[in-house]
């Protein structure tokens, strides 16, 4: 059978055996009919919250965090509709702030194509400082007592409007809700501690798990602490397409979304497979192999031991390269290294969650990459380079035997397949 992998901004096709392939996909969703129209309409009638009209006061400093380049939210059509339902305010009083976490600032041209040249020429548009403490407030500590430290322009607005777009999260449960806030716009020592080692090790913390789980439960409590915030989120299906919108109190719209999203996104399997081919659900998920790990986390979850997982991701941004997670990942001689790394006391390093995870799926399968990194930066990163898919299948099905089976999840982590 020919199987389309999300790939960059297009796709790749391969070629797997019709009885030995099993594809899991998401429930397809349909997109709304009227966008624009669902969604002022979610504006006017939120979920546990007033219209957001009546909440803002043309008078009141309003801050909306919007997603940055690494994520799919459609930015370009929901930002100016929030803007065009907020034209009584006058725009010297609107700020829009970029929740890149602690991604690197998107520049002025990516800021364009995100929100449109009208908006980033017409409002007050800033990126999120991580690690400038002149714009971080402390709202307590975390759990392990570091500074819990937000955005001061979130922080000091009389209205924050959240916005972004809700996935199944390999960690965090669900992408969306609280998210935007922390880590969107905390501090990247207060990131760093709700991302640690013993976090990231809990059981708990992956696909699908909101309570319960460590981190989104303190990714919870910190951004209630800033006080109350408008929650606009929309769900998407594989075009991109707009299929739900969830606006309203930040927890309640955020768990509206999110069971709607697990009701699609969730895929039941009965048994693991031998070799499983996943992707980043390409672009702009697949830009680097620092968010390649979140592909490679959904298909971990249906292999079996000493199986091989196959991740295609483009990576055109590289690792990035002399990155946090590509520093860290080259200072060790191995995965198991790199768990013992993390394991030291007192030892810290930042983007350390995804090389934790990475390390993890390796002591259970072989993890080989098809991307357009070259093959000596694939092997730093203590993975296998795979230059053709189909043949690297064929190959491990000869030794295997007729019995053995192929996954595949073309969406990559827009399907969360699952145990029976």
């Amino acid at each position: 059978m020919k199987v389309n992998l999300a790939y960059g901004q297009g796709h790749l096709t391969i070629e797997l055996p019709d009885k030995q392939t099993t594809v899991i996909s998401p429930a397809h969703t349909p997109g709304l009919p009227d966008e624009r129209g669902a969604l002022i309409a979610a504006l006017e009638r939120p979920i546990s919250s007033p219209p957001l009209r009546n909440l803002v006061k043309a008078t009141d400093r309003v801050v909306i965090g919007f997603t940055d380049i690494t994520r799919a939210t459609p930015n370009e059509r929901i930002i100016p509709w929030l803007l065009e339902h907020l034209n009584h305010v006058p725009r010297e009083n609107i700020t829009l702030l970029n929740s890149l976490g602690t991604h690197r600032p998107n520049t002025r041209e990516e800021l364009e194509k995100l929100l449109t040249p009208a908006v980033v020429r017409d409002y007050r548009v800033l990126n999120h400082e991580p690690e400038n403490p002149a714009e971080l407030v402390a709202f307590g500590t975390t759990r392990d007592g570091t500074p819990a430290l937000i955005n001061r322009h979130v922080a000091q607005a009389d209205v924050r409007i959240i916005t972004g777009f809700i996935e199944p999260h390999f960690f965090a449960g669900f992408s969306g809700g609280p998210k935007g806030i922390m880590p969107g716009l905390a501090g990247l020592e207060t990131v760093m501690s709700n991302h640690g080692e013993k976090n990231i090790g809990n059981p708990k913390a992956t696909f699908g798990i909101t309570e319960g789980n460590p981190i989104w439960e303190e990714m919870r409590d910190i951004a209630l602490r800033v006080g109350p915030s408008f929650l606009l989120n929309v769900t998407l299906n594989e075009e991109r397409q707009i299929t739900g919108v969830f606006a309203g109190d930040l927890i309640a719209a955020h768990k509206a979304g999110y069971e709607f999203v697990r009701r699609a996104a969730m895929q039941r399997v009965k048994s693991p497979f031998e070799i499983v081919v996943t992707t980043n659900s390409g672009y702009p998920l697949d830009q680097n192999l620092y968010q390649g790990v979140k592909g490679m986390s959904a298909g971990a979850r249906i292999i079996q031991e000493g199986g091989t997982l196959i991740l295609a991701c483009e990576c055109r941004e590289g690792v990035p390269a002399q990155s946090p997670m590509d520093k860290l990942l080259r200072s060790a001689g191995s995965p198991e290294e790199i768990l013992a790394l993390l394991a030291t006391p007192g030892f810290l390093r930042p983007e350390q969650w995804q090389a934790q995870i990475q390390a993890l799926i390796q002591r259970k399968a072989e993890v080989l990459v098809y991307s357009s990194l070259p093959e000596d930066i694939i092997r730093a990163a203590h993975l296998t380079p795979c230059r053709d898919i189909a043949a690297a299948v064929k190959e491990r099905l000869k030794k295997l035997g007729p019995e053995a089976r192929v996954a595949v999840l073309p969406q990559g982590p827009l399907t969360i397949p699952y145990l029976a």
